[in-house]
Formats: structure tokens, C-alpha cells, sequence
């Protein structure tokens, strides 16, 4: 009897988990991560990729592509990766320090695809309302925009590279990352 309940409490325990793991009820249009704590909107014809990505306890990492081949959204990745719980807080330093270190060796190499600094190079940072906006040339992913938030006290990065020749442009890339940003917020709007 006891192996039986062991068994059926090992298996319960892992259902739990992957339903844990589940980022959405189903359109794809958005993705409910972190036990709810969190939302992922995404732009017009966008939508998220739930066969990849990670969702854990404290962190999550969400991909979305074009929805569709038809369409007039550009061919894109856009990675949305949400710190753990408190994580915003090295957004209070400002934006002259988050320049500091993003230009330093050690943000560069966090920028990179590669994790090498001398693969990239920061072309500018744009503060918005509650973002910062940084242009990024990597010599793997290409010139494109990333975005640095908050939202629910977490950290967020947002990034949109091209997902196919002819590669995205750099402005096409600040315009989806701001659109993004606008979907999350839209997402994470409070009662």
C-alpha cells in the first residue's frame, strides 16, 4: 500500500510541475508565467513559441516568432527573459550607471551571443518611460535593439533579431521591441 501511495504522490508531483510549466491556456497571443506573477503579451502578429523557452520557479525565458507565413510581420525572434522576484532593483542606479556597465566589458560580454565582449559593441542606449533602450552590434546576431524594464519588481530584457535573409533591420528591430514592451505593459496593467 505504501509503494502505491509513494507512486501516485510521485506522479501527482509531477503532473504538478508540468502544469506549472504550461505558459498559457492556449491563443498564443500571450503567455501567463511565474504561478501568474507575470504576463507576456505579444505584438500584432506575433505569437509565443510554447515548444521552446524555460519557466522556472523564480525565472523564465519566452520566445515568439511570426504567427503565420502570410502576413506583414517580419521574420523575427523575440526573446522576453524575466529576472527573479526583486531583480528591478538595479534599474534604480539610473540610466548614466546602466550605461556604465553596459559598455564595460562585463555587460558587453552579457550582451553577446557569443558571452564574448569583444563580439559587441553598444551603438547607443535610449531611455523611454520606463525602459532603456540599447542598440546592440553583435558580430553573430547583428545589429538590432534590446530593451532592459521591470515589471512585477522583476527584471526584463527584451530582444528581436532577424529570423531570416535579409535580416532584420535596426530599425525594424527598435520598432518591435517597442512594441513588445508596450504589449507587456498592456499585459501587466493592475486592476
Amino acid at each position: 500500500m505504501s509503494t502505491w501511495i509513494s507512486r501516485t504522490f510521485a506522479v501527482s508531483a509531477a503532473l504538478a510541475t508540468l502544469t506549472a510549466c504550461v505558459m498559457d491556456t492556449g491563443t498564443g497571443r500571450s503567455a501567463t508565467i511565474l504561478g501568474g506573477a507575470v504576463t507576456i503579451g505579444t505584438p500584432a502578429g506575433y505569437c509565443v513559441d510554447r515548444s521552446a523557452g524555460s519557466n522556472t520557479r523564480d525565472s523564465a525565458v519566452v520566445l515568439m516568432g511570426k504567427c503565420s507565413k502570410a502576413g506583414t510581420a517580419h521574420p523575427a525572434l523575440i526573446t522576453v527573459s524575466v529576472g527573479t522576484t526583486d531583480s528591478a532593483g538595479v534599474l534604480n542606479a539610473g540610466g548614466p550607471a546602466l550605461a556604465a556597465f553596459f559598455t564595460s566589458p562585463q555587460g558587453r560580454a552579457m550582451l553577446s551571443r557569443s558571452g564574448r565582449a569583444a563580439d559587441v559593441r553598444v551603438a547607443g542606449i535610449v531611455k523611454m518611460d520606463h525602459a532603456y533602450l540599447i542598440h546592440v552590434i553583435d558580430r553573430r546576431a547583428g545589429d538590432h535593439w534590446r530593451a532592459v524594464t521591470s515589471t512585477a519588481g522583476r527584471l526584463v530584457t527584451i530582444s528581436a533579431i532577424g529570423a531570416e535573409t535579409p535580416v532584420l533591420s535596426p530599425a525594424d528591430s527598435r520598432r518591435l521591441v517597442e512594441s513588445t514592451l508596450q504589449a507587456l505593459q498592456n499585459a501587466n496593467v493592475g486592476p
